[in-house]
């Protein structure tokens, strides 16, 4: 692959949108590079910093904290790329509230540690002190949000790129394209890949491919975990993922899964589990 660094991609139709479609945009192009198996260092860095800036905001948008932990692959990886981002697009009280939340973070003991990565505590236990702090800096993330608008300045930082590419959606596929092409060991890759999305997966993605099938739906991109999500009244770990068909939700419970859409609570498919060989038949 070519060593010279790649600029950053934006459509057309998300230059002159808000600062929010122009992030989106980021993300989706990113997105796209990786299902094509680019890797980091083929993919503009300010793209890929921007990328990860936004996925600690919506993740910490959607549980605090914890949230951004219990999705992130790689923490160290991650939290560079959030570090390095926020110092190149001016983010300095998010960069400075983020070092010292994941400092907080790292000196939880154990099992402090998995009681936030829980939720919290019951409404009759009292919080500890590492706990009550981490839901303390999630408030301060919360209340900074109001005073240092961290989407207006990834927007403008990615606006702003010297370089900046600009196309329509069948010129980006043509770029895509063309950085593919410069893969020396694609095949390889691909026939890694192939494996490992069947030998590696994770068992809440076997499940919800499988789920994807039953519905005829073509899986997109599974999004996030929820640990909070209520199902019947009871927090429930669900897997949000997108689809060709919209967005739906994956929640287990005893011997079964089920695929339902966030919007109306519709079960749209569901599988059964056997515990003789650990299949899933249709439920």
């Amino acid at each position: 692959m070519t060593t010279i660094q790649q600029p950053v991609v934006l459509t057309t139709a998300s230059i002159e949108a808000s600062d929010e479609g122009v992030v989106d945009a980021n993300v989706a192009v990113v997105d796209a590079m990786h299902r094509e198996l680019l890797q980091s260092d083929e993919i503009s860095p300010v793209a890929l910093r921007s990328y990860y800036v936004d996925f600690y905001l919506t993740q910490s948008l959607e549980g605090g904290f914890a949230q951004y932990v219990f999705t992130s692959v790689d923490r160290d990886e991650s939290d560079a790329l959030i570090r390095e981002g926020m110092a190149a697009m001016g983010a300095t009280a998010h960069l400075e509230l983020f070092n010292r939340t994941a400092a907080a973070f790292g000196g939880l003991s154990e099992e402090d540690s998995e009681r936030y990565l829980d939720g919290g505590l019951d409404e009759d236990e009292v919080a500890p002190d590492g706990v009550r702090r981490m839901e303390e800096l999630d408030g301060d993330f919360e209340q900074l949000l109001e005073s240092e608008n961290i989407t207006a300045l990834n927007a403008a930082w990615l606006r702003g790129q010297e370089g900046l590419l600009v196309l329509d959606e069948e010129e980006l596929s043509t770029h895509i394209e063309g950085l593919v092409a410069l893969i020396p060991d694609l095949a390889e890759r691909q026939a890694k890949a192939d494996v490992e999305a069947l030998e590696d997966a994770p068992d809440f993605e076997i499940i919800i491919r499988e789920l994807c099938d039953i519905s005829g739906y073509a899986l997109q991109k599974i999004t996030m975990g929820d640990p909070n999500y209520l199902h019947h009244g009871e927090k429930t770990l669900a897997w949000h993922f997108s689809t060709d068909h919209g967005d739906f939700l994956m929640v287990e419970e005893d011997d079964e899964a089920f695929m339902i859409n966030p919007e109306t609570e519709e079960i749209v498919a569901a599988v059964e589990f056997e515990d003789a060989d650990g299949e899933m038949i249709d439920a």
